[in-house]
């Protein structure tokens, strides 16, 4: 599985010919191009829901945004529903869970509290090898919230430089140097517990 982190919330996760975007962000922030077999929208907010800038050529993603379980090209996804609070407006945020080469893998979409999952998204959080979380304002509470989990490996999003320094701190390392892209397997995951992979953001 290779991991490449674009800003905000936006991901992309490719395994051979597999391509799953998360939360693609709209047109008019000229946000990094390719095409997605799968589209995970965690909340429609227009900066995490716009599954055209995954569309290129004859390569249009199949849309999941919302809870539910879905079945794609052998995979099931399943989304627990929660809810965040955006600008004071509250919306639905789905936290979406799926295995992709024998990894567990959680999505948060923009819950940094663990207190606001549902029992549903929490369950999904808490079953994941490797887990990605938005670290927000409040770093120290993101990391608590994110080490609650019990995930081997913590992918960490939504920060700047002074949050993501707070973060990594709290993991009780001084700093950790952010990676263009991550590429795992299984076993790289195995005796890690709560390990914190900083990417980048790319383009």
């Amino acid at each position: 599985m290779v991991i490449t982190y674009y800003g905000h919330a936006y991901f992309k996760l490719t395994l051979g010919d597999l391509t799953i975007a998360v939360n693609p962000p709209s047109k008019s922030t000229k946000p990094a191009r390719f095409g997605a077999d799968v589209a995970l929208i965690t909340t429609k907010l227009p900066d995490y829901n716009d599954a055209e800038t995954v569309t290129l050529g004859d390569k249009a993603p199949f849309v999941i945004d919302g809870p539910g379980s879905y079945e794609v090209r052998d995979l099931l996804f399943t989304g627990g529903a929660s809810t965040t609070e955006v600008d004071g407006k509250e919306y639905i945020n789905t936290v979406y869970g799926f295995e992709l080469d024998g990894i567990k893998v959680a999505f948060l979409g923009l819950v940094a509290d663990a207190k606001l999952l549902s029992p549903e998204a929490r369950e999904i959080a808490t079953s994941a090898d490797l887990v990605f979380v938005p670290v927000g304002d409040d770093a120290a509470g993101a990391y608590k919230a994110a080490v609650s989990y019990g995930a081997n490996v913590i992918i960490p999003y939504q920060y700047d430089d002074a949050s993501i320094a707070r973060f990594i701190k709290e993991s009780g390392v001084d700093k950790r140097a952010a990676e263009d892209k991550a590429t795992l397997k299984r076993r790289d995951l195995d005796g890690k517990e709560s390990y914190v992979m900083v990417l980048a953001p790319q383009g």
